[in-house]
């Protein structure tokens, strides 16, 4: 995953609500998932076998997230397993044809929790964060970019 997708990932994890931290943790296991498929076509696989275990993590912790107060958490349980045993299969036989079943079920899982989501207005799970104002100036041959934090002296995080 790049550095630029990593940051955004992070911002938007800041100001995230508890339904959207999942939302965002399923978009990180797709995008990981996305990557080692690309890096197997560029024959590195090295770093294919390492952002699939970057998914396998992912994965992992949506499983430990899991509320087994509710039925519904066992269902998610046994598709969160059946997807992290593909992964194991593309990471063990070093082909990735086995992770378009694992994507086909994160991307509906994903698509619900996205519905959920929205109607999610608890509000971020973070206090205490740094807001982000951004905004483009024009300097002398160059455009740049700006962050500003408007009067927030502690930027500590508080979950």
């Amino acid at each position: 995953m790049t550095r630029e997708a990593m940051q955004s990932f992070a911002t938007r994890i800041t100001q995230a609500s508890r339904s959207e931290l999942i939302v965002i943790m399923y978009e990180m296991t797709l995008a990981k998932i996305e990557e080692a498929e690309k890096l197997f076509q560029e024959n590195d696989l090295y770093n294919y076998d390492k952002e699939l275990k970057g998914a396998q993590k992912y994965v992992s912790e949506l499983m430990a997230t899991l509320d087994y107060r509710y039925k519904i958490s066992y269902d998610l349980l046994s598709l969160y397993l059946y997807t992290n045993k593909h992964i194991i299969t593309a990471i063990v036989r070093q082909d990735p044809r086995t992770l378009q079943n694992a994507k086909r079920i994160l991307e509906k899982l994903l698509s619900g929790f996205k519905e959920v989501s929205k109607a999610d207005k608890s509000g971020p799970m973070m206090r205490n964060t740094q807001q982000l104002y951004a905004g483009l100036t024009y300097g002398k041959g160059s455009l740049n970019e700006t962050f500003i934090d408007p009067g927030n002296k502690s930027r500590g995080f508080i979950a």
